[in-house]
């Protein structure tokens, strides 16, 4: 693939077409990210509709299992959309994961349940998510190494903060809308039909992402250096691995606290289920508006301080929080513990982007980082709604998947420990 050397704009067109770029790029992410989102905010009635038995706890960790397999797909779509990334442009990458999250998430929304075609229903909803999956482990990569390699001088943790902007947008809108239908509609409505609106009006709003995505440009970092993605090499599988590691917290927080927060304050602290989605809306939003600052705030301090803050406030928070849960189970404690979390979460959010790219030189960027993100999400992240309902039912303690937190907390500690501050460096 021949491509002609990038011209030098002036720094006012440079920074014009780094932001049209990268809000191209962050709508088309809000809109994947609701897509593949959505199905865990709906999961206890996905669960009745499709994997049927009778009995509750059964049914919500055959949802949340069926919710896992879709990582399963994730480092495979890494690998595969990665490459095509680094061959083939950013661009072409992000054009088809959007397209295959939508045909994704129509496939959930229009499918039969169990008991009009039978064993059918769930397997057709598991190859859903296999396809969801595999496209998710393809966009993370690519919509970060995007927005990292637009970034104007001096604000690349900003800029790569964005791609979490749209990831959280994203999940923000899909629990809005989880909390508004089961605000406006009956538990009945829901369980018959209200489940399926969120999954149809994702599959029409995909067209909308695919097309703003069709107008963005290349980006410079890639233009500069292709073609010639590194070979895979034994450097190459250990900076894939670092990649996992740095992830392990990061996936384990966000699916514990964003995901599968409304099943554990519905089930165990007495809310409602509008009460349990509107509560991790109201935590999700305080994520979404502290990401950008804490990415502001690394390029200023570094990377490191935020990141392993992060790692602390999950080694100490977890345990009495939970208790707090249970204890003082109202709206208002669990919504406030809930912004609590959020604003811990987003250091992480805020510096990880920035940080996770600045690991990978930009030949292989999206191949590699991709790749170690996925693996980590989907060995440790995509079930950890469903190890937090083993453990519960396990043990009989509501709490006791708090233990799986810490332990991502001290793994991904370790693994900032022995990385270096890049904040201040070039991108390879």
């Amino acid at each position: 693939m021949s491509l002609d050397p990038v011209s030098v704009p002036d720094n006012a067109t440079s920074a014009k077409a780094a932001r049209l770029a990268v809000g191209a790029a962050s709508l088309g992410n809000v809109l994947e990210w609701f897509d593949f989102a959505v199905y865990g905010f709906f999961a206890a009635v996905i669960g009745k509709q499709f994997f049927p038995s009778g009995d509750e706890a059964s049914e919500v960790l055959a949802s949340f299992a069926a919710f896992g397999v879709g990582f399963l797909a994730r480092p495979l779509g890494g690998l595969i959309i990665g490459r095509i990334g680094d061959v083939r442009g950013r661009r072409t990458s992000l054009l088809l994961t959007i397209f295959l999250m939508a045909a994704g998430t129509v496939l959930i929304g229009v499918t039969p349940n169990y008991a009009s075609i039978g064993i059918a229903a769930p397997i057709i909803i598991v190859i859903a998510r296999l396809m969801q999956g595999f496209s998710a482990g393809g966009e993370w990569g690519g919509s970060t190494a995007f927005m990292v390699e637009w970034s104007e001088p001096g604000r690349r943790g900003f800029y790569g903060s964005l791609q979490q902007v749209g990831v959280v947008s994203g999940v923000l809108l899909g629990s809005v809308t989880g909390a508004t239908i089961n605000t406006v509609l009956t538990p009945d409505q829901v369980a018959n039909w209200g489940w399926r609106l969120p999954f149809l009006f994702g599959g029409i709003i995909g067209p909308v992402g695919l097309y703003m995505r069709r107008s963005i440009q290349e980006t410079p970092a890639y233009r500069e250096t292709a073609p010639a993605p590194v070979p895979f090499s034994a450097q190459a599988v250990g900076l894939t691995a670092r990649a996992a590691g740095f992830t392990v917290l990061w996936t384990v927080a966000f699916y514990i606290y964003i995901n599968y927060m409304p099943t554990f304050t519905r089930t165990y602290a007495g809310l409602s289920g509008a009460q349990a989605l509107w509560s991790n809306s109201i935590g999700i939003a305080v994520l979404l508006v502290c990401i950008p600052v804490m990415g502001t705030l690394s390029d200023r301090v570094g990377r490191r301080p935020l990141l392993l803050a992060c790692c602390a406030a999950f080694i100490i928070l977890p345990y009495p929080a939970a208790r707090f849960f249970l204890s003082a189970p109202s709206f208002a404690a669990i919504a406030a513990c809930q912004m609590l979390f959020g604003l811990v979460i987003s250091l992480y959010s805020g510096a990880g982007p920035s940080a996770i790219a600045e690991i990978f030189p930009t030949r292989s960027r999206t191949t590699l980082m991709s790749a170690g993100n996925a693996l980590a999400t989907a060995l440790f992240g995509g079930f950890a709604p469903y190890i937090a309902s083993w453990l519960i039912a396990r043990t009989g303690n509501p709490i006791a998947w708090v233990a799986y937190v810490m332990s991502a907390a001290v793994l991904t500690g370790l693994v900032i420990l022995s990385l270096k501050e890049t904040a201040h460096e070039p991108l390879r």
